[in-house]
């Protein structure tokens, strides 16, 4: 079987999450940011506060008196004797980037469905390798031209600092 890399797949890290306002705005916007190990592209993708949230507290290490929600499928997936191999970004679907999870288990290999916010949130956790397809490489960089709002929000968050957690002085 040839490697993904090998069928038009280029692999990548999250490398931050990246909270910023529209300009007038008063909600922030999410971004998960990708970066090729060893190379220059990039990808941005727009992803829920609740999901922004949890991939930057899991970046930070922050850890909490009870599992969250990707915790807990983490730990779900391997009571049951599983765990998450690698990640596939591979296609687009109704505008939003869609994502491939490749699990192993007593029962042998599966692919299941995900948002690509979620699967990411889990290749966090478990350090499984993502791989993203050249096409939606190509679609990100399509989308980051141009002046519109989303394109100059996503560009901003390359550059942006990366959602922090510290603890509140009592």
């Amino acid at each position: 079987m040839p490697a993904v890399t090998e069928i038009g797949f280029v692999q990548m890290r999250v490398s931050k999450v990246a909270a910023l306002r529209p300009d007038g705005g008063d909600r922030a916007s999410y971004f998960v940011v990708l970066d090729e190990p060893g190379g220059d592209r990039h990808m941005v993708i727009l992803i829920g506060p609740a999901e922004g949230f949890a991939m930057a507290a899991s970046l930070a290490g922050q850890e909490w008196g009870r599992p969250m929600t990707y915790q807990f499928m983490v730990a779900l997936v391997r009571g049951l004797g599983g765990q998450g191999k690698s990640v596939l970004l591979d296609r687009v679907v109704d505008g939003a980037y869609a994502a491939t999870i490749e699990v192993e288990g007593p029962a042998g290999a599966a692919r299941v469905d995900a948002r690509s916010s979620d699967a990411l949130n889990l290749a966090v956790l478990v350090d499984a390798p993502i791989f993203v397809a050249r096409e939606m490489l190509e679609d990100c960089a399509q989308r980051m031209e141009g002046d519109s709002p989303e394109a100059t929000l996503a560009r901003r968050a390359l550059t942006a600092h990366p959602v922090t957690f510290g603890r509140v002085e009592e």
